[in-house]
This record gives C-alpha cells, structure tokens and sequence, in this order.
C-alpha cells in the first residue's frame, strides 16, 4: 500500500513545476563549453582553409556553423538556466529539462537504485557538481546538472539516507 501512496503522490507532485534552478553559475559554464567548441571550430576551419582549396561551399558550411555556435554561446545558456529544474520531494525526485525538446522525469524514491555525483575538470572550476539518480527503468538515470557542489554534497548524501528508508525493492 505505500508503494502505491508513493507512486500516486510522485504524479500528483509532476503536474506542478519543479521548484528549483540549477546554480547561476551555470550559465557561465555552458558559455565556456560552447567557447571551447568555437575554439575548436575555428581551428578545424583553419586547418582546412590551408589544407584544401577554397570552395564556395565552404564558405557557407563555416558560416552556418559560426552561426550555430554564437547561438550556443550566446541565448542557450541562458534559455537552459531558465528551464532546467529539479526537485527532492519526500516522495520522488523530478527534472525538466530541454530547451528544444523539453523532457520531464519522475523517479519515486522506493525505485531508486543508486545516487552518484560528477564533477569534470571544466565544473570543478565553477564548483559545480552534477547528480545522477538510477532507477530501473527503461529510459535510464535522472540527471540533475550544474549544482553547487556542497549543495550536490548534501542531496547524495540526503537522497541515499531517503532511499535507504523507503520501503520497497526498488525495481
């Protein structure tokens, strides 16, 4: 009977929006990411530029692409920041995100298998840490991006104290 509670009122928390943000700061680490690919861009660009010789193709391809990643530079972060969110009930974990296709996902906590953070070399800079949260389902783990690291910290550590709790066999 409380797997079904769990369940009923895992739905009734998703028809609302999920309450938090991810850091502000990652905005600024997206923007940096869309820079390294810019950087890349530029000297592959380069590098065919003096390898090969110049069709007017080229030229449009390069510019299509320039275009592409100003964008991913310039308006994604932003539209990201403002759509990706997340949220810790005591019943279920949540996300939205998605600025194209947009993806809500629900994992009541009786299914969760395992937490795990991740903090690449890129988010240690800007102290922000991501967390997955496994369950069995077909569609795979729940990611939550870009939180402050202490706050990741104490949502795994929170997360796997919850789950531990739960009845349930978390398949």
């Amino acid at each position: 009977m409380t797997s079904a509670r769990n369940d009923t009122e895992a739905t009734e928390s998703a028809l609302r929006e999920p309450a938090h943000q991810v850091s502000p700061r990652a905005i600024a680490y997206w923007q940096v990411g869309a820079l390294v690919g810019l950087v890349v861009l530029v000297i592959a660009a380069l590098v065919c530029w003096f390898l090969f010789p110049h069709p007017w193709w080229a030229f449009a391809i390069a510019a299509v692409l320039f275009g592409w990643v100003l964008v991913d530079l310039l308006i994604v972060p932003k539209l990201r920041y403002r759509i990706h969110r997340w949220e810790v009930t005591p019943t279920a974990v949540f996300t939205r995100s998605g600025w194209l296709m947009r993806e809500q996902r629900i994992a009541p906590l009786n299914r969760v298998q395992t937490v795990d953070s991740h903090q690449g070399p890129l988010m240690r800079l800007f102290n922000l840490s991501s967390i997955t949260v496994t369950t069995a389902s077909a569609a795979g783990p729940i990611t939550i991006d870009c939180l402050d690291h202490e706050l990741a910290q104490r949502l795994v550590a929170e997360l796997t104290e919850r789950t531990a709790a739960v009845e349930g066999d978390a398949t």
